[in-house]
């Protein structure tokens, strides 16, 4: 598969993401490890199906893979989601399943990356995301790259017989600092 450095960073860069890495998130969306931090283990995801999901669901501006710069190896996914262009807002997703990438920084880089051009070139004010309560690594992360609590849906997800709590987290553009995309002009 060929990745496009749409954003650089430091350790990885962003790419568009496609239909050609279905068999990987495919993969990776039927693994316990990955799909129980994202509240989705109760769902079974067919290689057809998450074709279709990509193929569906990928916004033409702010949809990409993680990619090492040293491999050049895909290892994850982020995103802004549902983005209101009128509201100027949208959603952060992000996962990384490849398991060895996993608490090496790679996540947070991708989000502060995310973030900045959502914040700056999308023009968006408020980005927000859902985070389970077990999820203290997740929590941590979004905590370091300016996430803030900002409420709760008590035992509102239902994971391997037990229900939890949703957090829901955002950041407004005046809160975001930093500079971490590497390959812009201005």
């Amino acid at each position: 598969m060929k990745y496009y450095k749409k954003l650089i960073g430091e350790h990885i860069y962003l790419s568009p993401r496609n239909t050609e890495d279905a068999e990987l998130f495919t993969e990776w969306l039927n693994d316990f490890e990955t799909t129980d931090y994202l509240g989705r283990s109760g769902n079974l995801v067919s290689l057809e199906a998450e074709i279709e999901y990509l193929e569906n669901n990928s916004s033409p501006e702010a949809t990409f893979v993680i990619v090492t710069k040293d491999e050049d190896k895909m290892i994850g996914t982020v995103s802004i989601e549902k983005i209101n262009h009128i509201d100027r807002r949208g959603t952060l997703g992000i996962f990384i399943g490849d398991k060895n990438a996993r608490e090496k920084g790679y996540g947070t880089e991708a989000i502060q990356m995310t973030l900045e051009y959502g914040f700056r070139y999308l023009n968006l004010n408020n980005i927000g995301l859902d985070v389970m309560e077990f999820n203290p690594r997740a929590i941590r992360c979004y905590k370091k790259c300016g996430f803030q609590e900002v409420g709760r849906e008590r035992k509102s997800r239902f994971v391997n017989g037990k229900y939890y709590d949703s957090i829901h987290m955002d950041i407004l553009a005046e809160e975001f600092t930093g500079d971490f995309i590497q390959n812009k002009n201005i």
